[in-house]
């Protein structure tokens, strides 16, 4: 493909819509190694159906619809504006209580209001999480790590400071730990992606904001290309990521 076919190309699939949380135009151009943990097995170890229950940064609510909890017992927080319409429009006539959240170190809840706050891939406040959850209630967290994609954003940006480097399994077990938590499950892992096509990559760098800070297709043109060549060498791109989880418990 000449260098206007693939500019061409790549613009488009920088344009491509994006709702929610939802990667499955993605489906069949991207894959990830299975981590060895499942967070939706581990929280529903712990989930009772009487749990009144808060998902913090539910994205479109695609999970928290998929969860099997009672409506009437969930509450759900987000701070992006076009999820949080597609939230309202989706949720809340189902019964589930709908807030907008944008800083998580203030949730808009009164304490001791939750028996179970889960949240994946959202940024939480320890001691505000701990001042929600009811005594013996539990807090579980599936997060994204402070070296998750490094390897691809240096391919595209160059080098850049990791934006936050003391965003690991160790620091935040501690940070829970300091605001009265006991930590009762903990697991870190940093299994392998790999993007088949060029346009995937651009997709997913695109949604991705606080990682590609300043991407665009016109910017990191020279980039990409090398980026096709190594499609063309190996088949595909590879990159790490980087995931921990907590369950941890009020005492």
């Amino acid at each position: 493909m000449n260098d206007e076919n693939l500019k061409k190309y790549l613009l488009s699939e920088e344009q491509e819509s994006f709702q929610g949380w939802d990667f499955s135009y993605l489906d069949g151009r991207w894959e990830s190694e299975p981590l060895s943990f499942d967070y939706t097995q581990i929280l529903n170890n712990y989930r009772r159906s009487t749990d009144i229950l808060l998902d913090m940064g539910t994205g479109g609510g695609e999970f928290i619809k998929s969860l099997g909890h009672p409506y009437h017992q969930i509450s759900v927080t987000e701070g992006w504006q076009p999820n949080l319409a597609l939230c309202k429009e989706r949720l809340e006539p189902l019964g589930i209580t709908v807030k907008y959240v944008d800083e998580d170190d203030r949730l808009d809840y009164p304490k001791d209001q939750f028996d179970l706050v889960i949240n994946k891939h959202e940024s939480f406040d320890a001691t505000e999480v701990h001042r929600v959850l009811k005594p013996g209630g539990y807090f579980i967290s599936q997060q994204v790590g402070g070296r998750n994609d490094r390897r691809l954003m240096e391919k595209l940006l160059g080098h850049i400071p990791p934006p936050f480097p003391l965003h690991d399994l160790k620091h935040n077990v501690e940070l829970l730990q300091k605001v009265g938590f006991q930590v009762m499950e903990q697991m870190e892992e940093m299994p392998l992606l790999k993007f088949y096509d060029l346009g995937a990559v651009v997709y997913f760098a695109k949604q991705c904001v606080w990682e590609f800070p300043d991407f665009s297709v016109e910017k990191c043109f020279k980039k990409l290309k090398a980026l096709e060549e190594e499609i063309t060498q190996n088949g595909y791109i590879s990159c790490g990521t980087h995931r921990f989880l907590i369950v941890a418990r009020k005492q």
